[in-house]
C-alpha cells in the first residue's frame, strides 16, 4: 500500500478536559475544525487554541496533521504505520478520527522532528 499524503493544519490546537456532565460551549460548533469525545468520566474537546473555553484542565500548543482521504473504514494499518514512525522518532501523539479520515496531533515543539521522520519513511507532507 502506498504511503498516505499528510497535511499540516495551520491552527495550533488545544485539548480541554471537562466534567462528563458539562455542556459543550456553543463557540465550539462555530469552528471549522473541532473534536468532541465523551465518556462516563469526562468530556474532551479539541479546538483551535484561539478559542476560549473554561475547563478543568487543558493542554495546548498541539499541531494537527490530517491523513488526506477519504479513507475507507476497511483500510488496515494506516495509523499503526504512522504511529510506529513517530514512536521511533520519540514523538508523542494524540489521535482523532472521523468517518472519512484520521488526524493526529503532535506538540508544536516536536513538529519538525515528526515531519522529518514521516518524510524519511516516504510520506508526503503538505505544509
Amino acid at each position: 500500500m502506498p504511503k498516505q499524503t499528510l497535511a499540516v493544519v495551520a491552527d495550533t490546537m488545544i485539548i480541554h478536559s471537562l466534567p462528563a456532565d458539562a455542556d459543550v460551549p456553543d463557540v465550539v460548533f462555530r469552528q471549522s475544525l473541532y473534536f468532541i469525545g465523551k465518556t462516563a468520566e469526562e468530556l474532551s474537546i479539541v479546538v483551535p487554541e484561539t478559542v476560549a473555553i473554561e475547563s478543568e484542565d487543558s493542554d495546548g500548543n498541539w499541531r494537527a496533521l490530517e491523513v488526506l482521504g477519504p479513507l475507507s473504514l476497511s483500510m488496515i494499518g494506516i495509523m499503526a504505520s504512522i504511529c510506529n514512525v513517530l514512536a521511533k522518532a520519540n514523538v508523542s501523539i494524540f489521535v482523532l478520527s472521523t468517518f472519512e479520515t484520521d488526524y493526529f496531533l503532535v506538540k508544536n515543539k516536536s513538529l519538525d522532528t515528526a515531519l522529518a521522520a514521516l518524510e524519511a519513511e516516504g510520506y508526503t507532507v503538505i505544509r
